[in-house]
């Protein structure tokens, strides 16, 4: 009970109160459309209330992924319905002066909102599920050495193997990036959401991937960082923790970084390349880009990074900005480092994408 008068929970709750009571407002005619429109908001609101607040590697009931699946769809229907309802009122402030207008806005109201909402819902769960596109990045390096030339790299990021993404999701993307022939593979974090011992089967399929380097994600820590430390290395990839080692393509030399998430509790996120070999491009894998000050200092060329989903469905891709800019999605600099963020393989909370795909990058160096 002490749990539920955290400060943590009492924002939660008294922003979803807030919006809940501004929808009620604005779309309910009564006390049974009120009470339908609460169940929604009571499934966004136990997630984060409750079950956030225990160990996320525990094994979960039946019950528990009903409610987990049911609060995601929640999650992403009143996303929908707060968006339409903002845009039919502020419509009615607009046609004030022009009766016929307005009064057409104000005669379409909730039914027509609710519709907008559940289509827009279908769609994006379409987009999120049917799996991810190749999103290819020509990144040109001058002075790159000649053997690096065309070197292939394919990113899989938060992929969020768990309640909604699965075996069938995890082997689709496997296919299609070694269909890609790429020189290496880069697992930039969030891969599960959940412990070893539910969730192995699941991510079975990323063994077939050949010279990949895996680094945590924050959702990684939070499903058990050792065990799955153990598991991803026992599964032939290298996983790098706050170090760095060194690929060679014939005569050329291609160094590798990756550092720890902030939400790794055994060590923070650090890295240095003082003392490190010689080498023609150093490349760093790090989940959150705002880590990006860190892989500049460094020295490194490259960062590649995930963690932002760009926003994953709108509104929240206009939010994602006021946070993680200049490193939202796609390239950017920090100083001399290009940074390049994925929008990411699979998807997190709502299987929802609207405005965003999920995508399996290839970048490839081009030397100029």
């Amino acid at each position: 009970m002490r749990r539920l008068f955290s400060p943590f929970v009492l924002v939660v709750t008294a922003l979803v109160g807030g919006v809940y009571a501004y929808l009620a407002a604005s779309l309910a005619s009564g006390p049974v459309s009120r009470a339908v429109l609460a169940v929604p908001f009571f499934l966004v609101w136990i997630i984060p209330a409750y079950y956030w607040s225990r160990d996320r590697s525990r094994e979960e009931s039946r019950l528990d992924h009903v409610v987990h699946q049911a609060s995601y769809l929640s999650m992403g229907l009143a996303s929908f319905l707060l968006v339409f309802t903002l845009a039919r009122d502020l419509l009615l402030a607009g046609t004030a002066w022009t009766p016929s207008l307005h009064g057409y806005v104000q005669q379409a109201g909730a039914p027509a909102i609710v519709a907008a909402s559940l289509a827009a819902l279908a769609v994006g769960a379409l987009t999120a599920l049917r799996g991810p596109r190749v999103v290819r990045v020509e990144l040109p390096v001058p002075g790159l050495h000649p053997e690096l030339d065309g070197f292939r790299i394919a990113q899989i990021s938060d992929l969020h193997v768990g309640r909604t993404i699965r075996h069938a999701y995890v082997e689709h993307t496997v296919e299609k990036a070694r269909a890609l022939a790429p020189d290496l593979v880069a697992l930039t974090g969030d891969i599960v959401d959940g412990p070893v011992e539910r969730l192995a089967p699941h991510v079975a399929p990323l063994a077939e991937l050949r010279n990949a380097y895996f680094i945590l994600g924050n959702h990684d820590c939070y499903s058990g960082a050792a065990r799955w430390i153990e598991h991803f290395r026992g599964m032939g990839m290298r996983v790098l923790l706050n170090e760095h080692v060194v690929v060679r393509k014939g005569a050329a030399r291609l160094l590798v970084g990756g550092v720890v998430d902030p939400a790794y509790r055994s060590a923070r996120p650090e890295i240095s390349l003082e003392g490190a070999s010689a080498a023609d491009f150093r490349l760093l894998l790090a989940h959150n880009p705002k880590l990006a000050p860190l892989g500049a200092r460094a020295g490194f060329d490259l960062q590649l990074s995930g963690h932002t989903h760009a926003g994953q469905f709108f509104p929240w891709t206009l939010a994602v900005r006021l946070v993680h800019a200049p490193h939202v999605a796609g390239l950017s600099r920090e100083g001399a480092m290009q940074v390049y963020v994925s929008a990411g393989t699979g998807s997190w909370g709502p299987p929802v994408r609207f405005g965003t795909s999920p995508e399996l990058t290839l970048i490839t160096l081009k030397r100029t």
